[in-house]
C-alpha cells in the first residue's frame, strides 16, 4: 500500500510542475520522491530515483 501511496504522490508532483524544463523536473521530482519516501518509511534513494525520473519525462514533454 505505501507503495501505491508513494506512485501517486509522485504522480501528483509531477503533474504540478509539468511547466518546468527537464532538468527542472527532474531536480523537483527528485527532491520530491526522496521527501515522500522518507515521510512513508520507504528507500529514499529509490524515492528520488522514481521522482527525479518521472519529473524529467514531465519536463521533457513539457517543453
Amino acid at each position: 500500500m505505501k507503495k501505491l501511496a508513494i506512485a501517486f504522490t509522485l504522480v501528483a508532483t509531477t503533474l504540478s510542475i509539468s511547466a518546468c524544463s527537464t532538468l527542472k523536473g527532474a531536480a523537483i521530482g527528485g527532491a520530491g520522491g526522496a521527501g515522500v519516501a522518507a515521510a512513508t518509511g520507504g528507500s529514499v534513494e529509490k524515492g528520488a530515483a522514481v521522482g527525479g525520473t518521472a519529473g524529467a519525462v514531465v519536463g521533457t514533454v513539457a517543453d
